[in-house]
């Protein structure tokens, strides 16, 4: 019996996909840790080294749009076998590389080979479990897509630390490996549309659009921003590209993007909820780590295992929204996860100095419990409507979303909070005088004595510091403003 007629195993299925999942969202924050290492392995500048992290999220941007015309035209699981087979490949290729271009070189391609590794997986998810068993595939999916941004710092900060930088990438050989067996003997291959055209110049505007705008955010805060030619540059080619996307998507016979997709309301409104979920998850993990470790003194190692509750509460509410699927309203679950974010971030918002690891770990559990309801109540609801001859543009823009959100996010908190930390630097700094009474010497502790030049140093270091606390609350309280903002959209999910 050949595998395509023989009835789905479906916890092979899903483990084999699970593991394709992992590998990549692991990769997407392992080798962050790593990058002091290979900038000195690879005797490279800070500015050049981070190309390391940018060409890999560059290429998957470009290349993830692609990934439902390609699982239509050449069949899903030819696709997923060819995007692992050549993302386990190139993440050895990454390992050994001798110099800066070849890194970056073998980033690019692992990029691109790892960008249809989460939307196909979604996909089959989908496809071999029945609608009322949506939300726990998207459960299990979802454990494999949140895993990474939680455990990644913690993995690669071990190996770069008691191993090599290397092996950040040569750990995907193994898993990828067990991913490729699984896939070919337990996933079958779905009839694929291989008449289906191909909307050259759809593809071209979209990717055009999403990499240019994915370079801008990457440059922006080294740049300055719009204070830059280069920035005002890549804003508007990535803005010209949209909207000759939008015109041509209405106007054209066959276009890239299916213009009948939106026209699914849950869709649509999913699309939303899945750029704010982006948004949050990465925003706060590109925040808390450099808090913990730059303010706070946290070791790199300490930093992953204070981080990990939150990754444990995303994993224990995915597991439960699959047990209430049926008995509780979507939007129900979508409000808890909403809640549970906002009193998460309301706490975050009065941390100090002296916050201990308890504080930092319980919000981020907190934190955790709210993106599991909304990472897979709303994944189940994005697809619940929409129908199964769109699935595979549908995840793929899910997907695209979802990265377009964390980046943005990213790109706003830092930028929010280098503002701001200057902001709070220079009215404290006003406010440090020899003339004020508290700030006499001999009222002031004995190392801060202006008289000094050590003193005025200590002085100088110890206004930066709560500057730079200052600046994290304020990037806090920004995020729970836009968690408040984008809550209302859960009312207008339709239940089947």
């Amino acid at each position: 019996m050949r595998p395509e007629e023989r009835p789905p195993n479906l916890p092979m299925i899903s483990a084999s996909v699970m593991l394709a999942t992992i590998i990549h969202a692991l990769d997407s924050t392992i080798a962050n840790v790593a990058l002091p290492h290979i900038q000195g392995t690879l005797s490279a500048t800070l500015d050049q080294v981070s190309w390391v992290l940018t060409s890999y999220v560059v290429a998957s941007a470009v290349a993830m749009p692609l990934v439902g015309f390609l699982a239509l035209r050449f069949g899903r699981k030819r696709l997923l076998l060819a995007c692992v087979a050549g993302f386990t490949l190139t993440s050895m290729l990454c390992g050994a590389a001798q110099s800066l271009p070849q890194l970056i070189l073998f980033r690019v391609l692992q990029g691109a080979f790892g960008a249809g590794l989460v939307p196909i997986s979604q996909m089959l998810l989908l496809d071999v479990y029945p609608r009322e068993q949506h939300p726990q595939a998207m459960a299990m999916w979802g454990v494999g897509v949140m895993i990474g941004p939680i455990l990644g710092p913690l993995i690669g900060g071990y190996l770069t630390e008691h191993f090599s930088w290397r092996w950040v990438f040569y750990i995907n050989l193994p898993v990828g490996a067990l991913a490729l067996i699984g896939i070919m003997r337990y996933v079958a291959e779905k009839i694929v549309d291989k008449n289906r055209p191909f909307d050259f110049f759809g593809f071209f505007l979209l990717s055009m659009a999403i990499g240019v705008f994915q370079i801008m955010l990457d440059r922006g805060e080294s740049q300055d921003w719009f204070n830059s030619y280069e920035i005002i540059i890549e804003a508007g080619i990535a803005a010209l590209c949209l909207y000759l996307l939008i015109v041509h998507t209405l106007t054209a016979e066959k276009s890239f993007v299916a213009p009948v997709l939106f026209k699914d309301r849950n869709f649509t409104i999913g699309l939303g909820i899945s750029f704010f979920a982006g948004m949050v998850m990465l925003s706060t993990v590109a925040l808390v780590p450099p808090m913990m470790h730059d303010l706070l003194g946290y070791p790199v190692i300490d930093t992953g295992l204070v981080m990990m509750p939150r990754g444990i509460g995303m994993m224990i509410t995915m597991m439960l929204v699959g047990r209430l699927s049926g008995k509780v309203d979507v939007r129900v679950m979508l409000l808890v996860g909403f809640a549970l974010i906002g009193l998460s971030l309301w706490q975050m918002t009065a941390f100090s100095l002296s916050v201990g690891a308890w504080e930092l770990a319980h919000t981020g559990f907190t934190q955790g419990l709210g993106l599991g309801f909304i990472f897979v109540t709303s994944s189940a609801a994005t697809f619940s409507t929409l129908p199964m001859q769109y699935r595979a543009e549908g995840t793929a823009l899910y997907s695209v979303m979802r990265n377009i959100g964390g980046s943005i996010g990213v790109s706003v908190v830092v930028a929010e909070f280098t503002s701001s930390h200057r902001g709070h630097h220079a009215t404290l700094a006003e406010n440090i005088s020899p003339y004020r009474p508290s700030l006499n010497i001999g009222v002031l502790p004995a190392p801060w004595d202006w008289s000094t030049t050590r003193g005025l140093a200590l002085l100088e270091k110890e206004v930066t510091r709560q500057a730079a606390m200052s600046a994290y609350l304020d990037v806090y309280a920004l995020v729970l403003i836009a968690t408040i903002a984008i809550a209302p959209l859960v009312f207008l999910i339709r239940v089947v």
